[in-house]
């Protein structure tokens, strides 16, 4: 008994000299991440990220927000509110009129979650029976504004073929559509799809076709954290690409999440999910290509007076990302 109680002693002498070697479990980094639309499918990545752990498993405790639009998105990264934002890539433009933020990979190319729909008796089949028609786009100089024109241009139709009328949000465009003030909407394809369960619309076309080479969202990062916690930076991405790769992998489970998160039926997700899924990049490298369309839609819609260098708008320094 006595050989007992001794053995007992040591072993417990050696486990409290072990747990003070080993000191306390670091804690999780609390991130604060911001979408640029809570309603856009792309974006839901972060919720599928937590959903599964894959952000923590990268020592993040991740904490998801909404903004209305890519502009407010930028006011809370400039000041401090978000240390992450998922944005567009047209709105890099910001960095180079000197917003302290930078994007850090691009997630999303070719713009597949972005359609035209029409009312759903219009007798418009086509993009040539646009002609002259008018589209409701969020605003001018808009991602999809800048889209429609280079249907309209890319069809014969030429620049100002369709006309644009900025509307704001998807709610004032469809009221628009319904009374005709407009001919049809540029907007999300998930939200297309619920038109079409409502039979109040459908989509006339996806738009990827007239932009393949472009990068429809980015990941910024405020320069600050880039400079100072770049190790913070690099993990963040870690855990969003380990989620996209989830999502490549995991329709069922992406497509749960996703109806949930966005309040739709999982008919209209699953058509979603098959329609987007092709856009997400695997290592969020910044396409060339892409890049230099982006430039000229800068000067083009005249959200820029030049092109932009590259290291004005993005950084390199973490991309490939290879969770």
């Amino acid at each position: 008994m006595r050989h007992q109680r001794r053995l007992f002693a040591l072993c417990a002498a050696w486990l409290g000299a072990v747990l003070v070697c080993m000191g306390p479990a670091s804690a999780a980094d609390k991130v604060h991440a911001g979408k640029a639309a809570g309603v856009a499918w792309t974006f839901t990545l972060l919720d599928v990220g937590v959903a599964q752990g894959l952000f923590a498993r990268y020592g993040i405790d991740l904490e998801i927000s909404n903004a209305a639009g890519d502009a407010k998105l930028q006011q809370a990264l400039a000041s401090q509110s978000l240390d992450f934002g998922l944005g567009s890539g047209p709105s890099m433009a910001f960095s180079a009129k000197g917003a302290p933020v930078i994007a850090v990979a691009a997630f999303a190319g070719a713009p597949r979650n972005i359609a035209i729909m029409v009312g759903d008796e219009s007798p418009i089949k086509t993009i040539k029976d646009l002609k002259g028609k008018s589209v409701a786009v969020t605003t001018a100089g808009s991602l999809t504004e800048w889209l429609a024109k280079q249907a309209s241009i890319q069809e014969g139709l030429g620049p100002d073929g369709i006309k644009t009328v900025a509307l704001g949000t998807m709610e004032s465009s469809v009221a628009a559509l319904q009374v005709h003030q407009v001919d049809g909407i540029v907007g999300a394809v998930e939200s297309g799809y619920r038109l079409e369960e409502r039979h109040a619309g459908r989509i006339l076309t996806g738009l990827e076709k007239y932009a393949p080479h472009f990068i429809t969202h980015v990941i910024f990062a405020r320069r600050d954290l880039v400079q100072n916690k770049p190790d913070l930076v690099a993990r963040f991405l870690k855990g969003v690409f380990a989620s996209i790769a989830f999502m490549k992998t995991n329709r069922d489970k992406t497509v749960a999440i996703g109806a949930r998160v966005l309040d739709m039926s999982q008919g209209a997700m699953e058509r979603t999910y098959d329609y987007e899924i092709a856009m997400f990049s695997d290592d969020g490298v910044f396409d060339p290509k892409a890049v230099e369309t982006l430039k000229d839609s800068y000067v083009a819609m005249g959200t820029l007076p030049d092109r932009p260098k590259d290291e004005q708008i993005f950084t390199t320094q973490f991309v490939p990302v290879k969770p």
